[in-house]
């Protein structure tokens, strides 16, 4: 990974490191269904991966957070379901698409392409453009963060998110939803006492008051891909326009023969040791955590190309502004889906603006 004094553009150098006890690990993974077809809680076996970890914990150090957060929104209240009306009856009613059929899918998008696949279809009411997007998702992530903090949630950044804060601490701009996870013993607590709860947001300087669907999927306790309808475990939802933070699980999938490898439905697998301990770090301005073997991840999964291109999508890296710009500011708001782009490549026909 390029450091700070070669030039190349690093987003966080320096983080302070969540001290998490071996007892605390072993719990948050412990209670969780295995396999598609059984209910059945299994114990997790991490005598030697806890035993590593925990040396590690004995070690590990404070160190510097890169920036202070803004002050904290506290206005994030629970609402009684039995008051929310009819956004709860919404929910509550099986999800047909449009031929009338019903199928084994939980979460349902308008579309299938990088666009309309990120949207709810319950509350999709049109693309929304790029300044809304923005600051749908700035908030939508703040509330998220201060919401499981504040009720002692354990929740961590994820995917293209985790890469974004690795940047600069904020979203790439050109992303369309927020990836985060948590553990199996935090997705089943939300399933049994948050499911389908609404939130109420209220930014600090009160000039912006937002509210948030939880939505677990009655799916999330079955651990393997099955036919991959139902890899997303739940969903923080925007109800204004059904953009989402995606909520995936991890679970010990293989205890026998992988033990200490924790799996989501999606194919990215993390060893405990590589999790924990999370760190503490600051995204969009308030508190959040990072897995602790962060730069690893990355690597993993995106190659080291994407901590050192800046030029992507249509924006440009500001080495002094610490900050993703857009290239052309009169560009589309709202781009095409990829899908039509690359039709066009293929098939020879021409782009035409709107």
């Amino acid at each position: 990974m390029p450091s700070k004094d070669d030039g190349a553009p690093l987003g966080i150098p320096k983080y302070k490191v969540h001290e998490t006890n071996a007892r605390q690990i072993r719990g948050r993974f412990a209670k969780f269904y295995i396999g598609s077809k059984t209910s059945t809680f299994i114990g997790m076996r991490l005598q030697r991966c806890v035993a590593a970890v925990a040396t590690a914990c004995s070690f590990a150090q404070a160190l510097a957070v890169p920036v202070e957060p803004s002050p904290v929104e506290t206005s994030i209240e629970k609402r009684n379901p039995a008051t929310s009306g009819d956004r709860v009856q919404r929910i509550n009613l099986e999800w047909r698409d449009p031929s009338g059929s019903a199928d084994n899918k939980y979460f349902h998008e308008p579309g299938s392409d990088d666009i309309f696949g990120h949207y709810d279809s319950r509350y999709f009411h049109g693309v929304v453009d790029y300044d809304t997007r923005t600051d749908t998702l700035h908030h939508m992530i703040r509330a998220y963060l201060l919401f499981f903090r504040e009720r002692g949630l354990e929740t961590w950044i994820a995917h293209g998110t985790l890469l974004g804060w690795w940047w600069n601490g904020k979203m790439l701009p050109w992303d369309w939803d927020i990836d985060t996870q948590v553990s199996g013993e935090t997705l089943d607590y939300m399933g049994k006492n948050l499911n389908q709860t609404m939130h109420t947001y209220v930014s600090n300087d009160k000039t912006v008051t937002r509210d948030y669907l939880l939505d677990v999927n009655p799916y999330s306790r079955e651990r393997d891909r099955g036919d991959g309808m139902n890899i997303i475990d739940a969903r923080w939802i925007d109800v204004r326009n059904g953009l989402y933070i995606d909520i995936t699980g991890l679970s010990e999938t293989e205890p026998d023969i992988a033990p200490g490898v924790w799996a989501c439905k999606n194919y990215h697998h993390y060893r405990t040791k590589d999790l924990y301990p999370m760190r503490e770090s600051v995204y969009e301005g308030v508190p959040a955590r990072i897995p602790y073997a962060y730069d690893k991840i990355l690597l993993e999964e995106y190659k080291e190309k994407a901590l050192v291109l800046t030029e992507y999508e249509g924006h440009v890296w500001n080495r002094q502004e610490k900050l993703w710009m857009r290239k052309d500011k009169n560009s589309r708001d709202i781009p095409e889906p990829i899908s039509k782009r690359k039709r066009s490549l293929v098939d020879g026909s021409v782009e035409t603006s709107a």
